[in-house]
Parts: structure tokens; sequence; C-alpha cells
């Protein structure tokens, strides 16, 4: 019997005993059996934290241009399918059930983790979808990542900061070459952050890649209403801000502008279409705001960098008498530096356990808050719905509720929120 997605799924979750492995033997071992090849550029997104912004502002401006366009994301929000694009819309049940089959074939018996299983599963779907250029972005680190068993044309890391630091390293030296791993001989690899470690730099000059960074060899300029990108190759000037909120976003679409320079010769992008591709651009989870009141911020930062960005967000914002803050993180995440990074920002503290055994509980999460000097009283919840549903019971139409910390915080604040988000909307 067919097996369906949800099987598919089950089945895939049950291969390897472990959530991680970073290593590249059985995931390799099982492209090569698939006759997996390139017939198209690709682009490998790597970083600690913007790689899911740029990844979406690069698919937005290529379709606005015309190309056929594969992006492969994670995690997804409420449906695997949002993880595998094509053409800016998610694979269907059938595309990928027939991918999975296709990798159970090929892998025999190599026990493979859900990640990687869902690599070459991603793969297969695009080797089926005769496209123009494929986008990839990282799930883990990079050197030891499962992507990184296909070589990019042009490969980015947009920054480098300290995250997973037990399986990448403890400092941003070790943590820089690990993001490095994904660059290749001869080939633009780009860096978007004003401070790159001296790892990075070393590996690339060893290997020979050709390295670009940010206001070295790109970089961006604030205009009055508009933006200004300048670039080793070309200037692009008259740009509008792009559709994703935030500051960094300008950071993050001269990376985009770079990536283009790079493919000037055979992805073509007209002016017209880079401004009305980061126009048209969409993210959730990056500081997404839900229309009406109370106002909801959905954002997915779990470290203290991402988390430091938010809170800067936050600030720009109007006054707010209390700002409500469903906060669900992993335990593995530098949790007291997340909290000092937003804790002037919020007023009411409702923590959660989030499933899984990665998860921080939420006494450990009360504990390191008032361990940080919050003194108001803080609300323990057993999931992340139940502590929404309080925010949502409870703020004044003039307060502002946060769901932050975790993809899967802002997950099950998607949940609550899809009926009210149709009609607000």
């Amino acid at each position: 019997m067919a097996k369906s997605l949800s099987d598919w799924l089950r089945h895939i979750e049950s291969q390897h005993s472990e959530q991680i492995v970073l290593t590249l033997d059985r995931v390799n071992a099982v492209r090569i059996a698939l006759c997996q090849a390139t017939s198209c550029p690709v682009i490998v997104i790597g970083g600690t934290n913007g790689k899911g912004s740029v990844c979406a502002m690069l698919e937005s401006v290529l379709l606005s241009a015309g190309y056929r366009v594969g992006l492969y994301t994670s995690p997804h929000f409420l449906r695997y399918n949002e993880r595998v694009r094509i053409n800016g819309v998610p694979a269907n049940d059938e595309a990928l059930c027939n991918a999975f089959e296709s990798v159970e074939g090929g892998r025999d018996d190599i026990p493979l983790t859900y990640f990687e299983f869902g690599t070459l599963a991603a793969w297969e779907v695009f080797s089926a979808a005769s496209l123009d250029v494929i986008i990839l972005e990282v799930g883990l680190g990079g050197r030891l990542d499962a992507v990184n068993i296909y070589d990019p044309d042009c490969a980015v890391v947009t920054t480098v900061d300290m995250d997973h630091m037990d399986f990448l390293g403890s400092d941003r030296q070790q943590i820089g070459f690990e993001k490095a791993g994904i660059f290749r001989s001869g080939k633009p690899a780009i860096f978007g952050d004003v401070d790159p470690p001296k790892s990075l730099i070393d590996y690339s000059v060893q290997i020979g890649a050709d390295l670009k960074l940010l206001n070295r060899d790109f970089g961006f300029i604030l205009q009055e209403q508009q933006w200004r990108y300048w670039g080793w190759r070309c200037k692009r000037s008259g740009l509008a801000h792009p559709a994703l909120r935030g500051s960094v976003q300008l950071k993050n679409a001269s990376i985009v502008l770079a990536v283009l320079d790079c493919f000037a010769n055979s992805l073509p992008v007209a002016m017209q279409d880079v401004r009305r591709g980061l126009m048209a651009v969409e993210l959730p989870g990056r500081f997404q705001l839900v229309p009406g009141r109370p106002a909801i911020i959905l954002d997915v930062s779990h470290n203290p960098q991402a988390v430091a960005i938010l809170a800067q967000n936050m600030s720009n914002m109007a006054f707010y008498p209390e700002t409500w803050a469903v906060f669900g993180i992993m335990a593995d995440k530098d949790i007291a530096g997340v909290i000092r990074a937003i804790k002037d920002r919020v007023t009411r503290w409702l923590v959660c356990t989030l499933k899984g055994n990665r998860a921080a509980d939420a006494a450990k999460l009360a504990k390191l808050l008032r361990e940080e000097g919050i003194t108001d009283p803080i609300y323990e919840f057993i999931s992340a719905r139940d502590a929404f549903n309080y925010a949502l019971s409870a703020a004044n139409e003039n307060d502002r509720i946060l769901a932050f910390g975790s993809f899967l915080t802002v997950a099950e604040a998607m949940q609550v929120l899809a009926p009210a988000i149709a009609s607000r909307a």
C-alpha cells in the first residue's frame, strides 16, 4: 500500500537513533547511489542568523526575473511541505512521497537522519522540476551538514555567532571554520558580517575560494526613503526597502545583490526585478507582525545575536503598556544571554516547555529569569499553545504579545492564530 506523507515522515523519523549526526559519509553514499547530479546553478546559504531572510529574498528576486527556482529550507512551521518549494510554492504531497520512495530505494540499509533523508528527497523533487537555479539552506553548521554533499556555484555565510556550541565549537573561530566548510575552490564565497573570523578567511585562502567580504567588496548606503547597493561589479541605486521588517534586512538584501553579481552572466536580473522581488518577499516568523489588536510579534530568534536584533526592532515600535513574552527555547542555547538581550523590552514573562527532549522546561526558564533579576510574576505553562492562549486572554488591546525563542514556540502560536490571521488580514 502506498504511504501517505504522514506515513513517510513517521518512517524517516525512525531511521536513525540520533536527531543530529554531523558526518557526510552515509548521506553522500546514498547521493551517489541515486546518481544525483547538478544540472543548474546551486547556491548554498549558511550562517548563524539571517540565512532564512537571504534565502527568501533571493528566491523572490529570481522569481521576479522569471527564473524557475527551487528552495530547500528548514525547519517548517505547520507542514513539512514548507521545506521544499518550487517557484515559490510548497511541493505537493505526491512529489514528496515519490521523492521519499526514491531515497528509500537508494539507501539500502544505510541509516539516515530525518534531515539527511529530507535533503536527499528535496534534491529528487528539484531534479524532476527542470529548474534554472537551486537554493539550499544549511541546517546546522556547514562543513558536515547534509546540504554540503552538493557542490555550490556560490556559497554564502551570513553571520558567525555563538550557537549550537555542542556541535560546532566553543568560540567564533571554531564556529567560523565549520561555517566556511561550504566554500569551494575557485567559486564565489560571500561573507555578510563586519567581523569575519580569522579561521573563515584562512580557510577560504587555503582552498582558493573567491572570498567577497561585506564593507570591503560590497555593501550598502542608507538614503532617505531608499538605499543604494555597491559591489565589486556594479552599483544599484534607488532601491526600496525590503518587505521584511528590521534594519538588519538591508544588510541581508546587500548579500542577495552580491550573490546576483556572481551570476551576472548566467542569471542576469534587471533593476525592476530586484525592486519588485525585495518588495514582494514574505518570510513567516521573522519579526512577523500579525495585524490587529493587541499587537502580536512572531520571531524565531533563539540566540543572543538574533534576540538583540529583535529587541532593537521592538524598541522602534510604538509605546505599549505591557509586553507579554511567550518564551520557549532549547536547553542547549545560551538562555541567559538571550534573556539579557531582551529583558528590558518585556514586562510579563510566560515561559513554556516545548516538545522534545532537547527543550528547556518551564521551571528552568523561570529560574534563569529570576537569576537575571526578573522580579515580576513569571507564569509557567506546559506548552507554548497554553501560554499563547493565556496571553491572548489576559492582554489588553493596547498591549503587545511576543512569541519567540524557537521555531516550535512560533509554530504553536501560529496554530492558535491560524483562524484569526485570515480574519485579521
